[in-house]
C-alpha cells in the first residue's frame, strides 16, 4: 500500500509517494509530509496562487537571502568559525 500525493502546479503534476510498512498509515503520513515540506511543493503552490509583483517579488528573495545568510553565520559561529 502507498500514499500518494499530487500537485497540480504550473501545468505540471507533481509526484510525492510513500509506502505504508506493517498498516501504520499515521508514520506514511508524517512522512509524507515531511517529504512535502522539505521539497517546498506546498510553498511554491502558496506563492503562486495570486500574483506577485516584481516589487514584492523582489523583497521576498531580498528577506529569504537575509535570512539564509544569517543562519548560515549562526551555523558558523556554532562551529568555531568566526
Amino acid at each position: 500500500m502507498s500514499l500518494s500525493r499530487f500537485v497540480y502546479w504550473k501545468g505540471v503534476i507533481l509526484l510525492v509517494k510513500v509506502f505504508v510498512r506493517k498498516n501504520n498509515v499515521e508514520q506514511a503520513i508524517r512522512v509524507l509530509r515531511k517529504k512535502v515540506q522539505k521539497e517546498g511543493i506546498l510553498k511554491r503552490v502558496r506563492q503562486t496562487r495570486y500574483f506577485e509583483s516584481p516589487s514584492e517579488k523582489r523583497i521576498r528573495k531580498e528577506k529569504e537571502g537575509r535570512k539564509n545568510f544569517l543562519k548560515k553565520k549562526r551555523k558558523m559561529e556554532k562551529l568555531g568559525f568566526n
